[in-house]
């Protein structure tokens, strides 16, 4: 039982630090403004994670840990490779809209040189996860011919997290699944052997590997 209590008392911590650290930043957060966030005193948030530095920490890696069930699940479906892999970026973008210790995972990575502490690699597991789906992609035949699977995977990703980017800064990410559309429809056209992007998105939007939230295009 108490080993229950203090995990949902981590967890508590976790997600009240985390909407801190979301909006406003590392250095614009405290431990004092956790305790205020959270309702706990500033000494059980050092009991459970030592320094705030350690605090960040848990929320990147918490941020890392989310991806690969996920990229399982993906992963193993029937669907073909390229229906998988856009399905698979329409799920990320949600996470990151609505998911805020994945916001601010990726808020703190970003300003990383302010804590002192080492944080796990980004973009290793996606460049790899992306490369095995459009090598599946060119095994079925969907992958049009000259391009490389490693080195579309690298664009892919860079375009991905790019426009993620620049969704945050302009709208806080609140039209990313119709910024993440428009997108797949010009990549598409250079990725598909027959290009037909719309009629893609329409069956990842129409039959998704995972039910999709109200409101998802």
């Amino acid at each position: 039982m108490e080993q229950v209590r203090a995990k949902t008392t981590r967890r508590f911590l976790l997600e009240a630090a985390a909407q801190l650290f979301d909006e406003r930043g590392y250095s614009g957060t405290s431990i004092s403004d956790i305790s205020a966030q959270s309702g706990r005193t500033s000494g059980a948030i050092y009991f459970h994670y030592a320094s705030k530095e350690n605090l960040a920490l848990a929320i990147v890696e918490e941020h890392f840990a989310t991806w690969p069930d996920l990229i399982d699940r993906y992963s193993s479906s029937d669907r073909p490779a390229l229906e998988r892999l856009v399905a698979l970026s329409f799920e990320v973008a949600r996470a990151f809209r609505d998911d805020v210790v994945i916001r601010a995972g990726a808020r703190l990575w970003a300003e990383r040189t302010a804590i002192n502490v080492t944080l796990p690699r980004p973009f290793v597991g996606w460049l790899e996860t992306v490369t095995k789906l459009l090598e599946e992609a060119r095994q079925e035949g969907e992958l049009t011919q000259g391009v490389t699977p490693q080195v579309a995977a690298h664009g892919l990703v860079c375009a991905f997290f790019g426009l993620h980017t620049v969704s945050d800064a302009l709208e806080g990410r609140r039209q990313i699944e119709e910024a993440l559309h428009d997108l797949w429809l010009l990549l598409l056209n250079a990725l598909q052997t027959d290009p037909d992007p719309a009629a893609l998105l329409a069956r990842v939007r129409e039959h998704p590997l995972v039910p999709v939230p109200a409101g998802g295009r």
